[in-house]
């Protein structure tokens, strides 16, 4: 029964192959995802505006990585705002999930750094992670992703936060469901 399960693997060839010697090229359906990496400066713009998305900046000259999540403004019923408004946070602890600080808010494809009204512990404008998201949000504005940094998904719905397993959903970022209403 394994057997008829694994053989529509037989003529993949990079079925045994170890992870590390996989590539992120360009699947047949197109897309540009591959294991979390996001490969074009329109994918990782859904993503990034999607409303529930965390990402991972990696400069490839330094090795510095950055993660921040991006979410929806919501209304006073708790739905998404009408206006696109979106908030960025930067990790700035151990917990993945609840270490977050403002770092700033994606208005009208223009991000704009902090608050008009600082507070103690804000991420500085002139912080490598406010200078690195403002420069790479800048680039994928204008249709570009740079060569030397990455962009990486954690394996998580950038629509509604959830889980992906499926591995087109894990490719894509978005679940089935949620890959719908991605324009």
């Amino acid at each position: 029964m394994l057997d008829e399960i694994f053989a529509q693997f037989a003529h993949d060839p990079n079925f045994d192959k170890p992870a590390d010697a996989l590539s992120c090229d360009n699947d047949d359906d197109g897309s540009t995802l591959d294991h979390g990496r996001i490969a074009d400066a329109l994918t990782a713009r859904q993503f990034i505006t999607a409303g529930k998305a965390t990402v991972t900046l990696k400069s490839l000259k330094s090795g510095a990585r950055f993660t921040y999540r991006i979410t929806a403004a919501k209304d006073e019923n708790g739905d998404r705002s009408g206006d696109g408004t979106l908030f960025v946070g930067l990790l700035s602890g151990p917990n993945n999930d609840g270490d977050y600080k403002y770092l700033g808010r994606i208005s009208r494809d223009v991000f704009w750094r902090g608050r008009k009204n600082p507070r103690p512990g804000d991420i500085s404008a002139d912080a490598p992670s406010m200078k690195a998201f403002d420069w790479t949000w800048r680039k994928l504005v204008q249709g570009t992703l740079p060569d030397q940094v990455e962009i990486w998904h954690e394996g998580r719905c950038g629509r509604c936060g959830r889980k992906l397993t499926v591995p087109e959903s894990i490719r894509s970022g978005f679940g089935p469901e949620c890959i719908q209403h991605i324009g």
